[in-house]
């Protein structure tokens, strides 16, 4: 009676096992299909994302928001960012694009001076502690230049603090019309 009854436990404990290994197998293949349908709608954000960067138009001109400091006692702080401004400066050319500079600073600003060949739109000089307010009249001139489109895009090239003794120059894409549409240009310049 024992045996008899330890088998029919063994068949139930069996059919509730295979009940649960069927359910576990179509959960999964539930799983595998949702996947796939989540991959065919990333596919189709994708195809339209880049069909809407072809579609754009194209770049023309570049604003270049060059910042230095004001004195020359910083070792290669000011001529670290020029260098840098005047590698992309190059590569513009190279691409064909046409650049305008902003110069922030007053080695900046003499060193463009110097240069009649690099069109600089404005020299702005800042003060030993720039105030917000200073810093809201450059970022006005820029959005000025943007929104009106006579620029596409604008870069920001400053030299970014790591240490004490070193400090790296830097490019920062502010803002591109292609990028950001019409109706949310600056977007990326209040940041």
């Amino acid at each position: 009676m024992l045996l008899v009854w330890m088998r029919c436990l063994f068949r139930l404990l069996w059919r509730l096992c295979l009940r649960d290994l069927r359910t576990r197998i179509d959960s999964v293949k539930n799983t595998r299909k949702i996947t796939e349908a989540m991959k065919l709608v990333a596919a189709a954000k994708v195809r339209r994302a880049q069909e809407a960067v072809t579609n754009v138009r194209p770049v023309k001109k570049v604003a270049l928001v060059v910042v230095t400091g004001d004195r020359g006692l910083c070792g290669g702080f000011n001529n670290f960012i020029l260098k840098k401004a005047e590698a992309r400066i190059k590569e513009l050319k190279n691409l064909g694009l046409d650049y305008v500079v902003i110069s922030v600073g007053e080695k900046g600003n003499s060193y463009f001076v110097r240069r009649p060949y690099i069109p600089v739109d404005k020299f702005l000089d800042g003060s030993n502690l720039p105030t917000a307010k200073e810093a809201q009249a450059i970022a006005d001139d820029v959005f000025s230049l943007f929104v009106s489109e006579e620029v596409d895009k604008v870069e920001l090239l400053y030299t970014k603090f790591v240490s004490l003794v070193k400090s790296d120059p830097v490019i920062c894409n502010c803002g591109c019309y292609s990028e950001f549409g019409p109706n949310q240009v600056g977007s990326q310049l209040l940041r």
